[in-house]
């Protein structure tokens, strides 16, 4: 796979793949919209410099018929990550679906065109395997496996989960209609990490920094959450694409925690510093204030209070992830957040 194509290889988990594959000699293809715009891509420009492999920037657009194809001509894999993680939409279908399903048909399209391509590593989300955390309970499950898959979100609960779904259906589907290239797909639980990008506008970042500012410090929601580093994330997608033997879905995750675990971990890493909060919100508070923080009661009803498990020996055992310790994780995101006058 000594040259790939990237797609959102200028994002938050994109850099760190792009990163990652530099480093190892391949020869990167990332996409733009407009390769005129250099800043959207410097980082990713002054990490090939430093490096043994070659980056390449291509014009494309997700939603723009065919502008994948020359891109993917030549490339024995593609890494497609492209996908708007937005939890804030006025438009979900025009703002979530769309891009994530006609782009995932539109890169697809490409691989088969090319000739060349061999493999495509595919970024969905454990988000494509559960959608409500009481689905644990309902569907008699003691845990969450690739086995799985989210029925319960739609284009009005929960519209990301529910464009991760319809994206990563669309892609088994393509995929299992031809015999070029082989599909893989990753299936990350909630990202946390340092990020490679100076102006980053990641949700996970938004999350962090809320907590660090104290919008929680009242209480917790108790809403959990598999949680993983990106560095990981990125590196289970480098082991994808090298490897013979993956095949199907993968879930990413180091543990599951709710919002008060992620808490502490903060505590004890930086005490004393941060107004954190202390305990779990009642549900009834999140009933009365969930507004507040974007949640809707069909939400708080069906998410808050009900723990999940997230099996992830897969990852472990079939592509070889070793995991970064969540702890390691925050620490190293908080800090960067701190020297990047992030927390404000």
């Amino acid at each position: 796979m000594s040259t790939t194509l990237v797609t959102g290889g200028t994002g938050f988990i994109g850099s760190w793949v792009v990163k990652q594959l530099l480093e190892k000699g391949y020869t990167v293809r990332i996409t733009a919209r407009d390769k005129n715009r250099k800043d959207k891509f410097a980082h990713l420009s002054a990490i090939a410099d430093a490096s043994s492999g070659t980056l390449e920037v291509w014009e494309a657009d997700l939603l723009k018929q065919g502008s994948f194809d020359e891109a993917a001509k030549g490339c024995e894999g593609i890494i497609h990550i492209a996908s708007p993680f937005i939890l804030d939409v006025k438009d979900a279908q025009k703002d979530l679906v769309d891009p994530a399903v006609k782009g995932t048909q539109n890169v697809l399209s490409a691989a088969s065109k090319s000739g060349t391509v061999k493999k495509v590593v595919l970024t969905s989300s454990v988000a494509s395997v559960h959608g409500d955390s009481v689905d644990m309970k309902d569907q008699n499950l003691s845990e969450f496996t690739e086995e799985q898959w989210n029925t319960t979100s739609t284009l009005t609960h929960q519209p990301y989960s529910f464009s991760k779904v319809q994206a990563e259906k669309s892609a088994w589907k393509i995929a299992d209609a031809q015999s070029d290239w082989k599909l893989v797909v990753i299936n990350p639980a909630f990202v946390l990490g340092p990020t490679l990008i100076e102006s980053s506008s990641s949700e996970s970042l938004k999350v962090m920094r809320d907590m660090l500012k104290g919008k929680f410090r009242t209480g917790a929601a108790e809403l959990y959450f598999g949680f993983v580093d990106v560095r990981d994330v990125a590196k289970a997608h480098v082991l994808a694409l090298e490897s013979d033997t993956a095949e199907g879905r993968h879930i990413i995750s180091e543990r599951v925690m709710n919002f008060l675990d992620m808490a502490n971990v903060i505590g004890a890493e930086f005490p004393g510093k941060y107004k954190l909060p202390k305990s779990l919100a009642p549900k009834f508070m999140m009933y009365l204030m969930g507004w507040a923080f974007g949640a809707t009661i069909k939400f708080v009803k069906q998410n808050i209070g009900y723990p999940i498990k997230l099996n992830s020996t897969k990852s472990r055992e079939a592509l070889g992830l070793e995991y970064i310790k969540v702890e390691d994780t925050i620490k190293d995101m908080v800090n960067q957040m701190e020297d990047m006058n992030m927390v404000r």
